[in-house]
This record gives C-alpha cells, sequence and structure tokens, in this order.
C-alpha cells in the first residue's frame, strides 16, 4: 500500500474491473465469485486508504460479447435493454470514471449489465431454459 501510495499522481483515477458475478452465481462458479466479491471489496477499502489521492471505483460488467458471433433473440431479452453488451459499453464508463466528470464518484461499484441482474427470469420465459445438466 505505501508503494502504491507513493507512485501514484495527484487525482489520479483507479478502475477494477469485477464481473456481475460477484452478486449472482452459477453452480461451480465459487473461485470465480469469490475473486470479483472481493475486487469489489477491495475498491471501497482503497477509496478510504487513498482519499486525497485516488479515487478507485470498480465496474462490474454483466454479459459482454466479445465473438461477434449472432445472439439469439432470447438470450437478448434477458437484458430489459433487449441486447447483449458490448466492449464500448465498458471502456465508455472506464473512460467517464478516469475523467473531471467522473470526479465526485469515488468507492462505487457501477453495474454495467442491461438490467439483466435486475430482470427475474424463470425457466419458459422467452424459450430461455435453465440448464439442468448434472
Amino acid at each position: 500500500m505505501k508503494s502504491l501510495k507513493n507512485n501514484l499522481n495527484m487525482n489520479s483515477s483507479i478502475v477494477n474491473i469485477a464481473s456481475t458475478r460477484a452478486f449472482m452465481s452459477q453452480r461451480n462458479s465459487e473461485s470465480y465469485a469469490a475473486s470479483k466479491g472481493g475486487l469489489v471489496a477491495l475498491t471501497h477499502a482503497l477509496s478510504i486508504s487513498l482519499k486525497g489521492k485516488s479515487r478507485v471505483n470498480c465496474i462490474s460488467p454483466g454479459w459482454i460479447d466479445v465473438s461477434n458471433n449472432e445472439i439469439s433473440k432470447s438470450d437478448k431479452l434477458q437484458h430489459p435493454i433487449e441486447r447483449v453488451g458490448k466492449p464500448e459499453d465498458i471502456a465508455e464508463m472506464v473512460m467517464f470514471l478516469c475523467s473531471d466528470k467522473g470526479s465526485f464518484i469515488d468507492g462505487e461499484n457501477i453495474i454495467i449489465d442491461g438490467g439483466m441482474s435486475k430482470l427475474m427470469i424463470y425457466h419458459g420465459d422467452n424459450n430461455w431454459k435453465y440448464g439442468m445438466e448434472e
């Protein structure tokens, strides 16, 4: 921590990247969920430890498509905005948080998931099926 404090420029900004998996889980994802939850906790702890020197925030992306494959309609409908995220959705928030426009945001975790984590989806909704593999 001392080394970090001594090597940061005044008014710097740190943006950690976690995941919505810090708050939502699937089977056999314990290690991943715990590591992402740890990043969220590290973010608010660092924001206090680095006060006056650096702002520290976190982004928790949901489903971000980096494959350029066609996304099914039922997959899009899992998101209230009816699309899957793009890398640009995350990059633009990183740029905002590092800019003067984001200068009053500190210690926050920002979820960018098109509302997916707010939508309760049940088996059969919009052809969505819960995988019951053993």
